[in-house]
């Protein structure tokens, strides 16, 4: 039986770590891509060595060249430049619209059938751009954000009450970013509504927190960026998809009116399965979770504004 081919653009920390999981997830073979000559084949050769040891015998390729990429069930996007001092966002957005672009259209020549799942920031006007180069419909081009933001927020709390994270159940929605949208109305503990368990002023401290990202990260290292959660992340997209599971996750998902939106990339729970996003499921909002979350979305509207008209499509 053939196994499902999967592969990650992008051998920094966040594309290793990403098809660590993936391969010791047993999600199917794995190919590694980066335009660094030794990076990729060097990466993939360590971790398919670890094989052994961690049992699992999916294949792992490194390579500089999309030739080995050819069939891929899935192309997840990690590639890109982090922000650096002195970088606007619009001079991050302008650079790394530049490197999606070109990886995107290298990877579904080869690939006309795979699910693209992005994660290079900005996460949802990058979505934009891989959904305009590959011409693929809009449930084929999914951003992993909403989990990353959730399982921060989950975590936040897991610490905040003394708690296991597994008890814990929470919702971002919104664009992956400074507007991004927690819902503490939807965030529970074992069933427990998380008004009930902490005062609005601790709940507002968590908000704030995990609206944050990986900012308080970045700061402790200071260097790099977080990788080990997104990398989490994608992996829980993936293992919905390849195993057809149809979880609802918190997925970057272009919008056609659900929610009131349209015509926008933003972050809200949707269907995962063998076909990549199979629907929105859609939340009853206080109108004041409805503003915050049209304010989020027409953010991203306003950065997708701003992409190059000539980002070129795959023919």
């Amino acid at each position: 039986m053939r196994k499902p081919k999967i592969t990650v653009i992008g051998a920094g920390n966040v594309g290793a770590t990403t098809a660590q999981r993936l391969a010791e997830g047993h999600l199917g073979d794995i190919v590694l891509v980066d335009v660094v000559d030794g990076v990729p084949q060097g990466k993939a050769l360590d971790l398919y060595q670890a094989a052994p040891v961690v049992h699992h015998d999916g294949l792992l390729v490194g390579t500089n060249d999309y030739d080995a990429t050819e069939g891929s069930d899935i192309i997840v996007m990690t590639a890109g430049l982090a922000r650096k001092p002195g970088m606007s966002r619009d001079d991050l957005q302008d650079a790394n619209a530049k490197v999606v672009a070109e990886c995107v259209s290298r990877a579904v020549r080869k690939s006309r059938d795979s699910i693209i799942i992005m994660v290079t920031n900005p996460l949802d006007v990058m979505c934009e751009v891989a959904r305009r180069v590959s011409g693929f419909p809009r449930e084929r081009v999914i951003g992993m954000a909403g989990i990353l933001d959730t399982a921060r927020m989950r975590a936040f709390i897991a610490m905040e009450l003394g708690v296991s994270t597994e008890s814990v159940f929470a919702l971002v929605l919104g664009g992956h970013g400074d507007s991004m949208v927690p819902m503490p109305r939807y965030t529970t503990v074992s069933g427990v509504p998380l008004p009930e368990l902490l005062p609005k002023e601790r709940i507002d401290a968590i908000v704030q927190r995990t609206a944050q990202g990986g900012g308080e990260i970045v700061k402790l290292l200071k260097t790099g960026s977080a990788y080990y959660a997104p990398a989490a992340g994608v992996y829980e997209m993936v293992d919905s998809i390849v195993r057809d599971r149809k979880k609802i996750l918190p997925c970057a998902v272009y919008l056609q009116g659900e929610l009131g939106l349209k015509d926008v990339f933003v972050g809200v729970p949707a269907k995962l399965g063998a076909k990549g996003m199979e629907g929105v499921f859609e939340l009853k909002l206080t109108a004041e979770e409805k503003a915050l979350l049209h304010k989020s979305a027409s953010d991203v509207a306003a950065q997708s504004a701003k992409l190059p008209v000539d980002l070129g499509t795959v023919s």
